[in-house]
């Protein structure tokens, strides 16, 4: 049985709710049971945002979650709320630019990577939280890489097109960047 409980937090703005939807839609084409539920601080652009995905392959009871086993990270509030609550086995991804903690946990796969730097290299700020996406993918590969790229594309409203070759290249940038420090990791 398949049951992934992902938590993805941080700023309002970052792109949370945004990259929660992207890898439901994947997975929900991929033939998975998916389920996405926002959650807002009182402000929606600089106070805090989480969302809860949650993929299986059996029905989905409840798409809350109180112990995932994923959880992106983008800010050290999101950080100290939600790595203390992770399953053991689970797979954290923490934004460096903005977390300067690092889990003592040795039941957790960490992967630390500065997401908003990758953005930026790929062309524009606002696509950190897809490297983020990328670099979780890329540690807790549920979701294949075909139907992530249909979900990112399936989330951009009609009016950001354009943007839609940015936002693969800061996923792939952010899934290459992963995959090294797990490399480097293992030796």
């Amino acid at each position: 049985m398949l049951l992934e409980e992902y938590i993805f937090a941080g700023f309002g703005g970052q792109g949370i709710m945004t990259i929660g939807q992207i890898i439901a839609y994947a997975g929900m084409l991929q033939g998975f049971n998916t389920a996405w539920i926002p959650s807002y601080g009182p402000e929606s652009r600089g106070g805090t945002a989480n969302c809860n995905v949650v993929i299986s392959d059996e029905l989905i009871g409840s798409p809350h979650t109180h112990h995932p086993n994923g959880v992106i990270v983008m800010n050290a509030p999101s950080f100290e709320k939600f790595e203390p609550m992770m399953a053991p086995a689970g797979v954290l991804v923490v934004n460096t630019n903005l977390v300067p903690q690092r889990s003592e946990r040795d039941d957790l796969t960490q992967v630390c990577i500065p997401t908003a730097d990758i953005a930026l290299e790929v062309g524009h700020p606002v696509l950190a939280a897809v490297a983020g996406l990328g670099a979780f993918v890329a540690t807790r590969g549920v979701v294949e890489d075909t139907y992530m790229e249909k979900g990112i594309d399936w989330a951009l409203p009609a009016h950001r097109k354009d943007m839609l070759e940015l936002n693969l290249r800061a996923y792939h940038e952010g899934k290459k960047a992963a995959e090294a420090q797990l490399k480097k990791a293992a030796k």
